[in-house]
């Protein structure tokens, strides 16, 4: 039946407010994900060894989920965040360098916290709980022949580093990264709604596919972009014929991974959905994503400052927020990278204008 939904009922008409959701947003007052209260970033790296460290920390605990879909990611405690799993809440979240070395930041994380008073009490201990993703940056240039794995002390050092405003590009788990044909590197960007609630977005760009059209200057997220934020130079006016879909990278050797956040109270289901969400803001602003050499996912969190006023609309307005902040943020990791000696490959601003 024409105009019905499952089981044949009548499909309900598009509220205005959802029809009128694009272009509603303005970047907040960081443009970054610190714009949401709450939240804390900090980074650390290591230029010898060519990678880091990078952590969202939470003034308190908040709630979490994830959603992957690339095809070989890489993380830690991630299983837990299901909305079927008992544990609600979460003090940080890590993004590292290092392939599976880099796992082992989340133990720096958890250590720091402990010795800080945070986590689970559980008679007289306390028990972080610290989920992780990581990034493979492991033939990049850098010295990997190290004696003692360096990624729980990075870990440890971007916690320590934790603060509401911190540099993008060549920073933290993104130091190292790169992408099809530019360095990589570390972003982040956010946006108020009309609504009043903030969503932003961090992300470690280490893709197999390319945040530029056709190699070029111009950033497949350019209709996401505001103010300018990576160059303002919109879309090419022509597009090459076809994109070549063949990896630049072997297996395992890309990922992006990111975090979107929201200051409104959500459930943990909610999260996931906006977490799900937001892979659309990956696909748009990298071709191609979600390959089966990626480990592509994205962490959600809400902190619950702020409730929901509409069940129907809030999380539709918040999902479509994710998803351009995500975008928006790609773009600004690849923008801000900086040339260094010993690259494999050039920085955006390098580029010929």
């Amino acid at each position: 039946m024409a105009g019905c939904g499952p089981m044949g009922r009548a499909a309900k008409p598009i509220p205005e407010q959802i029809k009128k959701v694009s272009g509603h947003m303005r970047p907040g007052p960081r443009n970054l994900i610190t714009d949401v209260p709450g939240l804390l970033v900090g980074n650390a790296e290591d230029a010898v060894v060519r990678s880091g460290s990078t952590v969202l920390l939470g003034e308190r605990a908040f709630t979490a989920a994830v959603h992957v879909m690339g095809g070989a990611p890489g993380t830690r405690e991630t299983d837990l965040l299901a909305p079927d799993k008992m544990v609600q809440d979460v003090e940080a979240i890590v993004l590292s360098g290092g392939s599976v070395y880099g796992l082992d930041a989340v133990g720096g994380v958890v250590d720091g916290l402990r010795a800080m008073g945070r986590g689970l009490a559980i008679h007289n201990l306390r028990v972080p709980v610290v989920p992780g993703a990581i990034i493979f940056d492991l033939i990049n240039g850098g010295n990997k022949d190290w004696d003692v794995n360096p990624y729980p002390a990075l870990g440890r050092a971007a916690l320590a580093a934790v603060g509401q405003d911190f540099a993008l590009g060549t920073v933290g788990a993104g130091f190292g990264a790169t992408t099809l044909n530019l360095k990589g590197g570390l972003g982040s960007a956010s946006a108020v709604l009309d609504s009043g609630f903030t969503v932003g977005a961090l992300v470690i760009v280490n893709a197999l596919g390319s945040a530029t059209v056709d190699g070029g200057r111009h950033f497949w997220a350019a209709p996401w972009e505001l103010n300018g934020e990576f160059g303002g130079l919109g879309l090419p006016a022509t597009f090459p014929a076809s994109h070549d879909p063949l990896p630049g990278k072997r297996l395992g050797e890309a990922t992006t991974i990111a975090i979107v956040a929201t200051d409104a109270a959500m459930s943990k289901a909610e999260v996931q959905r906006m977490a799900t969400a937001a892979h659309d803001g990956m696909a748009r602003a990298i071709v191609p994503s979600h390959t089966p050499y990626d480990g592509d996912l994205v962490f959600g969190v809400a902190t619950g400052e702020r409730p929901i006023a509409d069940p129907h609309v809030d999380p539709f307005t918040i999902g479509h927020a994710a998803s351009a902040v995500l975008a928006r943020a790609i773009a600004r990791a690849v923008f801000h990278a900086r040339a260094m000696p010993g690259d494999l490959q050039p920085a955006w601003s390098g580029l010929p204008r």
